[in-house]
């Protein structure tokens, strides 16, 4: 059980858990009561799905990478089941599947109780999820993975998850999904800087290969500063000040930050890639909640 909860990835489990808190927080309505206006099978079921997504993609991430022979004995970071030889690729697939069952599920009831329309935003999500690096062309391995984890772990996630609540499209909500979705590419940055050594060796064009090591330090400290630039508009949104508590996280940005500037490689990046999951997840939860104690 150990070894399918590290194939898992929990360190990458905050770029699910964080949409789905600002999200919720988002479509939060002062009027409407002392519950406002939140639904909490609703909640807890849209935490389910994103969960259950990220699960999946890093199953059929670890399933495409294993049997394309990328991920070589040599690499540094989380533990790959295909790579390392510890499970069959199909094992893993069979456990992608499940995962992404398990969201498809979820996704129904979400999308009986508010619109249809919600099956066709699942079914993308798992196909984005799916072809990361699996299919004949893995827009992973073009360097388009920053922009679709932007797209679906930031944007999609966020606003999803205050339209399952409000059952409609509001500002504030693509506001804060910037911020959520920078955080989450940095996630994906930090990790592909460390494999781009054997990336580039396999011929995985990653956005970080493409940019090489220099520019992709850079890209990385930008990508954790930025959110912070953008706190003050949406805490503007609707007069929601007391968001601006999400600054409070910065001061946990310049570690991780330097380590990368500074040069570090290798298993050096491993815990650059845990502070990285731990900031987006503080930044979150300070969001979510000056959201709602202003709604």
């Amino acid at each position: 059980m150990s070894i399918w909860v590290a194939g898992a990835r929990p360190r990458t489990l905050p770029a699910a858990v964080v949409p789905v808190l600002v999200g919720t927080a988002a479509a939060a309505q002062g009027d409407l009561g002392p519950g406002r206006g939140i639904v909490a099978w609703r909640f807890v079921t849209a935490m389910v799905v994103a969960v259950a997504i990220q699960v999946g993609t890093n199953y059929a991430n670890d399933y495409a990478d294993g049997v394309r022979g990328t991920d070589s004995p040599d690499r540094v970071g989380p533990v790959r089941l295909v790579g390392s030889g510890l499970a069959a690729p199909a094992a893993v697939k069979r456990a992608a599947v499940l995962a992404f069952a398990v969201a498809a599920v979820a996704g129904l009831a979400l999308a009986i109780a508010v619109t249809p329309w919600l099956i066709v935003v699942g079914a993308v999500s798992f196909a984005a999820g799916w072809l990361y690096t699996g299919g004949p062309r893995p827009y992973g391995y073009a360097g388009l993975g920053e922009l679709f984890v932007f797209v679906f772990f930031g944007v999609v996630a966020t606003v999803g998850s205050a339209f399952v609540q409000s059952e409609s499209l509001s500002w504030l909500a693509f506001g804060a999904s910037v911020p959520v979705g920078l955080l989450a590419t940095a996630l994906l940055v930090v990790n592909n800087l460390r494999d781009i050594p054997t990336d580039a060796a396999a011929g995985k064009r990653t956005l970080a290969v493409r940019l090489g090591e220099p520019a992709t330090r850079v890209l990385y400290a930008v990508l954790m500063f930025l959110p912070f630039a953008t706190v003050p508009f949406v805490a503007g949104l609707g007069g929601r000040l007391l968001g601006a508590a999400a600054l409070l996280a910065v001061l946990l940005v310049p570690k991780p930050v330097l380590a990368v500037l500074e040069g570090a490689r290798g298993s050096a990046l491993i815990p650059v890639l845990g502070a990285t999951g731990r900031i987006q997840l503080v930044f979150g939860v300070l969001l979510a909640a000056g959201l709602w104690l202003s709604a």
